[in-house]
């Protein structure tokens, strides 16, 4: 059979049909052979299905010989944290982060969290998963691996924390979403952490309990729908600012204290200025959706910005090669290199707390001045049936006027009218059938706006529905 739960560098699939407990226990099975571990730790999300997905895992990961470490209800965070800390040799993590409640996934890792190859170790997974030569073999005297539930709760706690200095925080109200997904056990922790050390944050919890029947519906706060009940509870509570997660929590969102929402775009110049203050010199790793923002503040910090592929696959290979101290994308991937250059969604709402406390000012004063400089449209969502296409006839239309054209992940173009500037990123998702289109201009919020009607307006000869 052809397994179509495989994407470009994850696994995610419908249930029953793309995915379900026997494919688990093939996906075990083949990622065992392919990457020939001795330990893997595994570990699972709030979905229904997320627990029995792990066990057939686990016994497919067993049967091969791997004794595995089940580290509970966790986010992919926790797994990427987990590997180096027990000395795995992988770890693969149960979610499907802010997909449909009908489906499910895996995020795959190797030893010291390296994420595997889409184009070559994740194809031959598949391959074999595919194929199933085990059916074929005889399996009374094989070695079964052994399975052990252990937490690291309190050491990636931890480590959390080694990224702040406790003694420069002032009090502080967060209103913390976590969609009923994973991330309230982490708040919870850090909580009585904070209160063992007199440290004066106070925390207003929404949707903090995991369901997985997710009764808020599924925490995704990308989608504008979305963000109001973080905004909600801000201004009811007065709070400083709010932060809301997806599913598995490797993404933040961040909200001021007006309860207005923080593009990521914002939050990546914020963090990266961050770094190169105590760290001039170092490389910050950026998407090529919106760039001059980011472009701008690294290069007035000292700093080398590299811009990298869209995506957490190529972000972190890039993060490596560069040796990277800090690396984001626009969609709320925060990368961080004494984090295994891995991406997390625990440590830049910690880092913000410390710099509102250090600088004295609000979150809003801290962006207002960027976004004026740099205004965005956000990610706007398209549904179209041939995204090829689409980008072809974009390029047809406005290669000619563009003064840049950029490949590096679908395309990047940039325009001068008569000193009037903007650009576009148009690209095709990795793990989802859409066309994605962002634009920024220069200190131009009319032009930008403009602008995203008239490419909106393009687009919509091959779009199937109205913004997703």
């Amino acid at each position: 059979m052809t397994l179509t739960c495989f994407k470009s560098y994850d696994i995610r699939g419908r249930l029953g049909t793309e995915l379900n407990e026997v494919i688990a226990y093939d996906i075990g099975r083949a990622y065992a052979r392919i990457i020939n571990p001795k330990t893997v730790v595994i570990g699972g999300d709030a979905r229904a299905t997320s627990e029995s997905l792990k066990l057939a895992l686990s016994q497919g990961l067993q049967a091969e010989g791997v004794d595995t470490i089940d580290i509970g209800l966790v986010g992919t965070e926790e797994i990427y944290f987990a590997v180096p800390h027990l000395n795995a040799d992988g770890g693969i993590m149960v979610t499907a982060s802010h997909n449909p409640i009908d489906y499910n996934g895996m995020k795959l890792v190797r030893e010291q969290s390296i994420p595997l190859s889409g184009d070559t170790e994740l194809l031959a997974i598949k391959s074999l998963a595919e194929t199933k030569p085990w059916n074929d073999e005889t399996t009374e005297d094989a070695c079964l691996g052994s399975y052990q539930v252990q937490s690291i709760l309190a050491p990636y706690v931890q480590h959390l924390l080694s990224y702040i200095d406790l003694s420069k925080l002032k009090p502080l109200k967060l209103v913390v979403n976590s969609g009923n997904g994973a991330a309230g056990h982490v708040i919870d922790a850090l909580e009585v952490e904070f209160e063992k050390l007199n440290v004066p944050i106070e925390f207003v919890k929404v949707f903090h309990e995991p369901d997985e029947t997710f009764p808020n519906g599924i925490p995704n706060p990308i989608l504008i729908e979305n963000r109001q009940v973080t905004t909600d509870a801000v201004l009811t509570h007065k709070a400083d600012f709010g932060i809301a997660w997806d599913g598995d929590f490797d993404r933040c969102f961040l909200f001021d204290e007006t309860g207005q929402f923080i593009e990521g775009y914002y939050i990546v110049g914020l963090l990266a200025e961050m770094f190169l203050r105590k760290n001039s010199d170092e490389k910050i790793i950026h998407d090529p959706r919106l760039t001059w923002n980011t472009q701008e503040i690294v290069h007035g910090a000292g700093g080398q910005p590299i811009m990298s592929q869209t995506g957490h696959a190529f972000i972190k290979e890039r993060m490596r090669a560069e040796n990277a101290i800090y690396g984001g994308e626009m969609s709320a991937h925060h990368y961080f290199r004494d984090f295994h250059y891995c991406d997390s969604g625990m440590i830049p709402w910690l880092l913000v707390i410390e710099l509102i406390s250090v600088s004295g000012k609000s979150l809003s004063q801290l962006v207002s001045e960027r976004i004026l400089l740099y205004p965005s449209s956000g990610e706007i969502n398209l549904k179209t049936s041939d995204p090829e296409l689409a980008k072809r006839s974009v390029l047809a239309e406005y290669g000619s006027q563009a003064i840049e054209v950029d490949n590096t992940d679908g395309i990047s173009m940039t325009f001068d009218d008569s000193g009037k500037q903007w650009r576009f990123n148009l690209r095709c998702s990795n793990t989802e059938p859409l066309l994605r289109l962002n634009i920024e201009s220069k200190a131009d919020k009319k032009l930008m706006q403009e602008k995203t009607r008239e490419l909106l307006n393009f687009l919509a000869r091959f779009s199937t529905n109205k913004e997703v």
